[in-house]
């Protein structure tokens, strides 16, 4: 492995089952108990926080078919995790530095049903069980915060499918390619992801977009008003997301040592930094700060932070959260309103944005000469492999996730009826009511 890589992913060794499960590995109690901690805040990011982040969002009529979607994605992967999921993003059977084959861009099925797991079994040092469900539970996250674009009319039935063959398709290889070690295409490339910019965020948005582009408006976009249905579930979803996604950025050190420390001291930063930028760009541009605004900017800069919170310092933080609030502020308003698409609850603007923003700038912000922990040393080169990353997983994600929402349509409709949309999902799919939530 190269200096380069070193730098950046020197970390995330420990991620990859091959690189960590060395011979003289033993249990260290106190990395398990942390990363059993981090597991349980990663899940609860997006059961309760993300179904209530977007079920304030959403009109009263489909305020329970969000909550249910998210629900059922947790469900639906968690399973699929267990069967090939795990297997296919860590599988690094057939694997060689610099070597292109099949398996540097989606892993074997040697680990299918979690086949050769037993108690002794580690990852770095905690059991591969713990290292299993952590990794699940970013598996649950990422196609959960595509149901925030296409919300108020996708058929449940076609999400359902839609969401297991993009898990299948996507995010595992994506996963693969970053994290998975040397011989994975990403990985070999340099791209430098510490806890998943480009397999979570960047993955989700386009994905995102791509959905709400097939699908198409909403009845009455944009003449009609769609006001949120209830923004205190909005900012009580966002404060969950927030306090969980210390599990998401410094659980990624697998340990509980000084990187994982220095992840959440960033994440911290870059987030009420991302949040104060996005308020007052807001102010200025609105003349009125808003809620909705300082809870999705905080989210902004949550989603920037990740990819570099393994190697960024306290003034990189600063930096990445400023330009996280900002942009993705005129990402999820100017930028929508005069491209005219309907991403229902600003996927595409916070997410995609964000995790772009934060992916190029971890090129930077990883180097010890603007304050990083890394060992970059080349910036303008580390920023073009940055790019490079992004590029090549906006191009992947966009195309596959096109060609599987089209088949999914052609073979049995992806988007409920008129009549159905007027209603509601909550009534016309569910047949329940959410209105007295």
């Amino acid at each position: 492995m190269t200096l380069r890589k070193i730098a950046g992913l020197g970390a995330l060794l420990s991620l990859v089952p091959g690189l960590a499960m060395a011979e003289d590995a033993s249990l260290n109690g106190g990395d398990t108990a942390w990363m059993l901690v981090a597991t349980v805040l990663v899940l609860f990011m997006t059961i309760p926080g993300l179904a209530l982040f977007y079920a304030g969002m959403v009109r009263s009529k489909n305020v329970l078919s969000v909550l249910m979607q998210c629900f059922a994605v947790t469900g639906l992967v968690s399973i699929l995790w267990v069967v090939y999921g795990y297997s296919l993003a860590f599988d690094t059977t057939g694997m060689e530095q610099g070597v292109l084959n099949f398996n540097s861009l989606v892993g074997g099925l040697s680990k299918a049903f979690l086949s050769g797991l037993t108690t002794d079994s580690l990852v770095a040092a905690i059991p591969e069980s713990v290292f299993i469900t952590f990794q699940m539970t970013f598996a649950i996250i990422t196609p959960a915060l595509i149901v925030g674009a296409f919300a108020e009319r996708m058929k449940f039935s076609a999400m359902l499918i839609f969401m297991a063959v993009w898990f299948t398709l996507v995010y595992a290889p994506i996963a693969h390619m970053v994290w998975s070690g040397d011989g994975a295409l990403l990985w070999d490339w340099g791209v430098l992801d510490f806890a998943g910019g480009t397999v979570v965020h960047i993955n989700a948005g386009i994905a995102g977009l791509v959905a709400c582009l097939v699908l198409g408006k909403r009845k009455g976009f944009p003449t009609t008003a769609m006001p949120p249905h209830n923004l205190g579930y909005t900012l009580i979803g966002a404060s969950m997301l927030w306090v969980g996604w210390f599990g998401f950025n410094a659980g990624s050190a697998v340990a509980a040592n000084g990187t994982a420390g220095m992840a959440m001291l960033v994440t911290q930063i870059a987030t009420a930094t991302a949040a104060l930028g996005w308020m007052f760009a807001e102010w200025i541009t609105h003349r009125k700060p808003s809620v909705l605004g300082i809870a999705s900017g905080a989210v902004a800069g949550l989603v920037a932070i990740t990819p570099a919170s393994g190697t960024a310092g306290p003034m990189g933080a600063l930096a990445i959260g400023l330009a996280a609030g900002v942009i993705c502020f005129f990402c999820a308003t100017s930028l929508k309103r005069k491209l005219g698409y309907d991403d229902s609850l600003d996927v595409f603007g916070v997410h995609a944005m964000g995790g772009i923003v934060g992916a190029i700038l971890t090129g930077a912000f990883a180097a010890p000469s603007l304050g990083g922990f890394g060992t970059v040393e080349d910036i303008p080169a580390q920023l073009w492999i940055q790019i490079e990353g992004v590029v090549f997983t906006v191009a992947y994600t966009a195309i596959v996730t096109f060609v599987i929402l089209k088949v999914i349509d052609l073979v049995m409709g992806l988007r409920v009826s008129e009549e159905e949309e007027t209603v509601g999902l909550d009534l016309a799919l569910h047949n329940e009511r959410g209105y007295n939530l």
